[in-house]
């Protein structure tokens, strides 16, 4: 009776009675009552999220930890997520614990003190088990941010963070705790706040007046920074650290500490231990070898202002003790390596004043002269002739152009010849989207199979397809053709077409009346693309065709002629009807760049007597690929193109492929566009091969956006339109343009690749580019300390000529701004950056000659970057070569 009573108060929601009832209950009686609660609670987790079914949650709660007569099951029990936000209070569930002996109950506290810091366990419930079990207090995750958490919040009883800190008996455990843990400081960084009340000042007056080691706080502070971490995290403790205030006695025993801080932490963590380094450096506490190895880790660090810091202090102690020269000059000509040529010429500069203080000849020198090598080459000559050295001349400096190997075209391999290997890849392909010869050959290997053998293919193809949401849904109330039927979603709407989810109703008006998309810039690429798509999903049911006639050739997206024709032959053979989306495909990709190719497969297709035959044969005939006349349009700060008609892509081809031969304007075309962020986007090119500049212009205006309106991964396919066929004309390189001057660095280094593709293929209008990035700069459209970003990476792999190249046409216009400025005008961000690539890529590469407006800013007065990298440059432009 008494477990009757106990289920009824606990489906009522009376946790009281059901406690009291728990109060006069034996072991045995409990735990038959188990099974009961269990069911109860399966039966509450299928039920409604209302109010009548959590009323029972507390309850429940409190009798099942009780009913649990093992710790690892009450621990279980009292942890579980789907009680978490109805649970019992912290009190009732210590009440109905609290006969437990004190071993169980421990058992039970640091089983719970493991569970994860998401499991959200009260800390109130934590340090009662605590307290009945007399157990040693836990220093896992869970329990010490929930004690930091509850004297954080303890405002509300009265008295400050210090107040409360003092009356904690286990206050040194839960302090050395928080530096154990990597996981609990991040969560509690919001406690340690500003003001007199703060942690860290709370701390610091505990360890003053002994209640806490002040030395066993400075130590674990230093060794948190040693094991490094998040900013946030670190900055924690560095200011916990200030606050102890630590002597210069414990700064100088940690020595060693601070010099790998220095070398190594978080950049707010390197300034500190520097500036302490550098105080006893000054103050003569540090000696030369000391200070020598600490500069060698500073010098590396990519931070400009810790290594100019460094460069400071390293001439003050020289100026102070000239001895110490031999010593330190060599950890000075450490920064010859550093990637900044200011911080190069700034430790040239300090060797040049200096030198004079070593001996003629020695180790100091020699390394030195090793050092030099690093120097970017108009410093390397000064450095040389300052050393001593023997100078090779200019011609020494002149480096060999690093360019990426030429991308070649790879031929497709044939589609799988089983159904499980073509599932396999089916798999992959839908993981990873693949590229155009990944889709192509899984495509055809697709249709192939469906031809030899549906049930089969339908078979190997199910454990594919269990992973989409139409996967083990009945067709008849299925909406996958709905919802295919604005976008296929590639490979998706021929699958679901093979597993009869979508039904011929659909697959037919998509094939008669195509897209239902809008008239926007990616319409006509679209169209076309998924017009094949559809056509196929509707062959699969209705009229299988034994193989696909636009499979391309190459990876690029062409067809070799030879390879078309004998797929005619073949369908001629077969008596098969080729597939009008196909067949119009298929026309496209056919190369007809080889007349003497072309005349003879014309030839072999005229012979077919088929009417694709004659249709090839009468597209072989023609001159091709042609690409339409283009004019620029300005929308705002950006410079977008227009296309004119093209007469070859209209007449018999069919209706949904006559719009990539329709004139493409800016401010017409702008419907809803469904295209932000879709799969697919690396087939376009392959849709039109050897005409990309269709691709380019239609997509001009989302790649603008990555540099005018800061979106992400719109420059994402710049490789690949490098990597194209055709001409790389105006669009191209408008595109490339904008994608050097994008937001983020992931569609920056995407136009750099394709910058240093197109001139590796010989392909790259130098000219033409340098004259777009600054028209679009003057605009206000692109920001030169992006530009310079992406030009000092292209310069970097060694592609010296090429980038000065741009240059040599972008920073003309750019000094005519300044100087149009006047004298009084400041210069851009980023044009003294751009001046400092473009003097390494002139010293690199032996560019000379003159450079419109440069002359003027060189002259100009001041010791700006701007002004000083300006100097440099007509210095390396103007130097004459050696004899």
């Amino acid at each position: 009776m008494s477990g009757e009573a106990l289920l009824n108060a606990v489906r009522a929601g009376r946790t009281v009675e059901a406690a009291g009832l728990l109060d006069g209950m034996t072991d045995g009686e409990r735990r038959a009552c188990l099974p009961a609660l269990k069911e109860l609670r399966k039966e509450l987790r299928t039920a409604p999220w209302n109010a009548e079914s959590r009323v029972a949650y507390p309850a429940l709660h409190a009798a099942g930890a009780a009913c649990h007569t093992g710790a690892a099951g009450a621990a279980t029990w009292i942890a579980a997520a789907d009680m978490r936000w109805s649970q019992a209070s912290p009190g009732v569930l210590l009440h109905v614990l609290g006969d437990r002996e004190s071993d169980w109950l421990a058992d039970l506290t640091h089983r719970l003190a493991g569970r994860p810091v998401t499991s959200r366990l009260p800390f109130a419930l934590l340090s009662g088990l605590v307290g009945l079990s007399g157990c040693e207090v836990p220093t896992t995750d869970a329990y010490v941010q929930g004690w930091f958490e509850h004297i954080g919040a303890s405002w509300h009883s009265g008295g400050t963070v210090v107040q409360r800190l003092r009356k904690e008996p286990h206050l040194p455990r839960m302090i050395a705790a928080l530096f154990e843990s990597l996981e609990v400081t991040g969560r509690i960084t919001w406690l340690f706040g500003d003001g007199p009340g703060s942690w860290y000042n709370a701390l610091a007056e505990l360890a003053e007046e002994g209640d806490l080691d002040r030395k066993v706080l400075v130590d674990a502070c230093v060794a948190r920074l040693l094991r490094g971490g998040v900013p946030a995290d670190q900055r924690v403790f560095l200011r916990l650290l200030s606050s102890l205030g630590p002597t210069r006695e414990e700064e100088r025993e940690r020595t060693s500490d601070w010099t790998a801080l220095a070398c190594q932490a978080v950049p707010a963590v390197a300034w500190h231990a520097q500036s302490v380094l550098a105080a006893l450096a000054l103050d003569g506490e540090l000696t030369s070898r000391q200070l020598a190895e600490m500069s060698s880790g500073v010098l590396f660090r990519t931070e400009k202002k810790l290594v100019r810091a460094q460069l400071v202090l390293l001439g003050k102690v020289l100026r102070h003790d000239p001895s110490t020269a031999d010593v330190l000059l060599p950890a000075v000509a450490e920064a010859f390596g550093h990637e900044d040529t200011e911080v190069q010429e700034r430790a040239l500069k300090l060797v040049e004043r200096h030198v004079t203080a070593l001996p003629d000849s020695g180790d100091a020198r020699d390394r030195l002269g090793e050092l030099a090598d690093d120097l970017s080459p108009g410093l390397r000559l000064r450095a040389q002739r300052l050393l001593g050295i023997e100078a090779l001349g200019s011609a020494s400096v002149v480096q060999e152009e690093v360019l990426p190997p030429v991308p070649e075209r790879a031929r497709l391999a044939t589609a799988p010849d089983s159904v499980t290997e073509l599932a396999e890849e089916v798999s992959a392909l839908l993981a990873s989207g693949g590229g155009v010869a990944a889709f192509e050959r899984t495509l055809d290997g697709l249709v192939r199979h469906a031809h030899r053998d549906r049930d089969a293919l339908v078979e190997a193809l199910g454990p594919v397809v269990a992973r989409f949401w139409w996967g083990d849904g009945d067709s008849r109330y299925s909406n996958a053709g709905r919802h295919y039927r604005e976008s296929p979603q590639g490979l998706e709407v021929v699958l679901a077409t093979l597993f009869e989810q979508i039904d011929m109703d659909t697959l037919h008006a998509a094939v008669q009346q195509g897209t239902t998309s809008g008239n926007c810039h990616h319409s006509a690429l679209s169209r076309a693309f998924e017009a094949r798509l559809w056509e196929v999903s509707y062959r699969l049911r209705a009229d299988p065709m034994p193989f696909l006639l636009a499979t391309p050739t190459w990876d690029t997206g062409l067809l070799e002629p030879d390879e078309l024709v004998a797929r005619l032959t073949e369908y001629r053979r077969l008596d098969a009807r080729p597939g009008t989306a196909d067949f119009a495909q298929a026309l496209l990709r056919v190369r007809r760049d080889d007349p003497a190719t072309a005349a003879a497969a014309a030839a072999r297709a005229r012979a077919l007597g088929s009417p694709e035959g004659y249709r090839l044969a009468q597209w072989l005939a023609a001159e091709g690929p042609l690409l339409p006349e283009s004019r620029r349009r300005t929308s705002g700060v950006r410079i977008l193109l227009e296309l004119g008609e093209l007469e070859d892509i209209q007449g018999l081809f069919p209706p949904e492929f006559r719009h990539l031969g329709r004139p493409f304007t800016v401010f017409k075309d702008r419907w809803y566009c469904r295209h932000w962020g879709v799969r697919g986007l690396q087939h376009w090119p392959a849709v039109v091969p050897g005409r990309r500049e269709l691709v380019a212009a239609r997509l001009l205006g989302d790649i603008s956006t990555a540099a005018v309106e800061d979106s992400r991964a719109d420059a994402a396919i710049l490789p690949l339109l490098a990597e194209a066929d055709g001409e790389a004309g105006e669009a191209l390189h408008l595109c490339v343009a904008y994608g050097l001057g994008a937001r983020h660095p992931e569609d920056r280094l995407a136009a750099v690749d394709a910058l240093l593709i197109l001139a590796a293929r010989g392909q790259l209008d130098a000219g033409r580019l340098g004259t777009d990035i600054g028209e679009l700069v003057r605009r206000g459209a692109l920001k030169q300390s992006r530009l310079a970003e992406s030009i000092r990476t292209a310069a970097a792999t060694g592609a010296y000529a090429t980038v000065w190249s741009v240059l040599r046409d972008l920073l003309p216009v750019l000094l005519a701004d300044l100087a149009a400025d006047g004298a009084g005008g400041g210069p851009v961000r980023g044009l003294g950056e751009l001046l400092a690539v473009a003097a390494d890529c002139a010293e690199r590469s032996g560019a000379r000659g003159d450079l419109a407006h440069l002359a003027g800013t060189a002259e100009r007065r001041g010791s700006s970057k701007v002004v000083t990298q300006a100097r440099r440059l007509r210095t390396a432009l103007t130097q004459e070569a050696a004899a």
